[in-house]
């Protein structure tokens, strides 16, 4: 692990088990912790909160899959790249999240309340500026991403129509992200996995009504009580959805802020412009960004690989025009397994954060170590999962052939890379969250593009 960091660190001498206490917490719920009970406090939490994410989209998946007939292929695979550009909503907002919790992380290790209060407020006016300049841009770009996976216009109008209904909302959502990733650098998890949770109740009810679809499983039907015709609203009420619980949800991040946790508040004197924790907060930031911009454009390579071979075998059955939708759901189920990687790394970078503010190098890696092993052993028991029950999944989502025939494939070669995901998965997440940002925007642009992609062409 890097023990370069943007603010000045303590002496890094490892401390011997009779002498430990004076290297632990200082500040902050984890205050007096030992680390297994860290671990734990942390993790769990975001577990929570993020199945809670995953079954969102999952349910989602299962509205699009349920539109009438006439529209559900061209429909999911517009669902497809909105999904990515969801993906690239939450590597814009990481960035300046990643920035504030490594910076709050080390100041409440090292019992530092001023600058952990400016760190916070600093990082909430970026998030809403940011998520201002993010919306803009997604307006614009949508649809020209979409020709360039190779769409069909039928597809291209539905992904526009997703994007376009949750680009005003994109500001709330940058709000609510970053300020529950800098409650995460304080150590409290808790919070704001309840906090997504009420959003996202809203998010599947409102996405529900706002899209007028009758669910199916199998044979049954749950119908629906909105008058709306789902042909006409079902893709954009979908987004509409989640746009209204991100303007829930970063109200009452906002709400818990200003009241505060244990050594932490967002106070109004933080809130006026600070150039110096700006800039601290963006160098950290920035690699962060790039490497997940790198990630999300190997991955829409990918993307326009699969737009080349439906166009290369002529697009004319249902198994050919459906590729981007199997894709889609595959990921979708995928994104269960990555839970416990991101609740260990989450857990891994604010330990190993607070340990290095504290002093503590020794518990820093140890704690990173941990917490790796741990998803490893999850990660990999799903994998086994995927690897057995990839049709049974599939028809949960969706029983049409041209995914029946394709998605279970898919789903036995993620199964069988778990174990390497956990271990880049936490690794990763744990270096962003002590500040080391520069070598996994490396790795992960090496391994991209000099791995990933000439191996997916071929």
């Amino acid at each position: 692990m890097s023990q370069k960091s943007d603010t000045p660190a303590t002496p890094e001498q490892p401390t011997s088990d009779s002498n430990e206490s004076e290297g632990m917490i200082q500040s902050g719920k984890l205050a007096g912790k030992s680390m297994w009970s860290g671990i734990w406090i942390l993790a769990l939490p975001v577990l929570l909160q993020q199945m809670l994410v995953a079954s969102v989209g999952l349910v989602d998946k299962m509205l699009g899959g349920s539109l009438p007939e006439s529209i559900v292929i061209p429909a999911m695979d517009g669902l497809s790249i909105g999904s990515y550009i969801g993906w690239f909503i939450s590597i814009a907002m990481t960035g300046l999240g990643i920035g504030g919790q490594a910076l709050i992380a080390r100041a409440m290790g090292a019992n530092d309340p001023s600058t952990s209060h400016q760190a916070l407020g600093t990082a909430i006016v970026l998030a809403f500026v940011w998520g201002i300049c993010v919306a803009a841009g997604l307006w614009f770009i949508i649809e020209p991403l979409c020709h360039l996976v190779k769409l069909d216009p039928e597809a291209i109008r539905f992904a526009v129509e997703y994007v376009h209904a949750m680009a005003w909302s994109m500001p709330f959502c940058s709000v609510m992200m970053v300020g529950s990733m800098c409650l995460y650098g304080a150590g409290e998890t808790t919070l704001p996995s309840i906090i997504a949770a009420g959003s996202n109740i809203i998010n599947v009810a409102a996405s529900w009504l706002l899209s007028g679809v009758e669910i199916r499983f199998g044979e049954s039907r749950i119908a629906n009580p909105s008058p709306l015709d789902p042909a006409i609203w079902g893709v954009k009420g979908i987004a509409m959805g989640t746009a209204i619980a991100w303007v829930f949800g970063s109200a009452v991040v906002l709400l818990v802020l200003f009241r505060g946790v244990k050594d932490l508040s967002l106070l109004p004197s933080t809130l006026r412009p600070n150039r110096e924790m700006s800039w601290r907060i963006i160098r950290i930031g920035v690699p962060t960004f790039f490497e997940g911009i790198s990630m999300w454009m190997a991955n829409f390579f990918v993307l326009r690989f699969i737009g080349d071979i439906a166009t290369q075998m002529g697009g004319e059955t249902e198994i050919q025009q459906g590729l981007q939708g199997s894709h889609i759901i595959a990921i979708q189920w995928e994104s269960f397994s990555f839970l416990p990687g991101f609740a260990m790394g989450t857990a891994a970078g604010a330990l190993a954060g607070q340990y290095l503010g504290a002093g503590n190098v020794r518990l820093a890696r140890k704690a990173m170590l941990s917490c790796t092993l741990v998803a490893i052993l999850i990660m990999g028991s799903l994998g086994v999962i995927f690897m057995l029950f990839g049709e049974t999944l599939t028809r949960i989502i969706s029983d049409q052939p041209s995914h029946i025939n394709t998605v279970p494939q898919l789903l036995f070669i993620c199964g069988a890379t778990q174990i390497f995901f956990a271990t880049t998965m936490v690794v990763r997440q744990g270096l962003r969250g002590v500040g080391d940002t520069r070598w996994t925007l490396i790795i992960t642009t090496i391994s991209s593009y000099g791995v990933r992609l000439p191996l997916a062409w071929w």
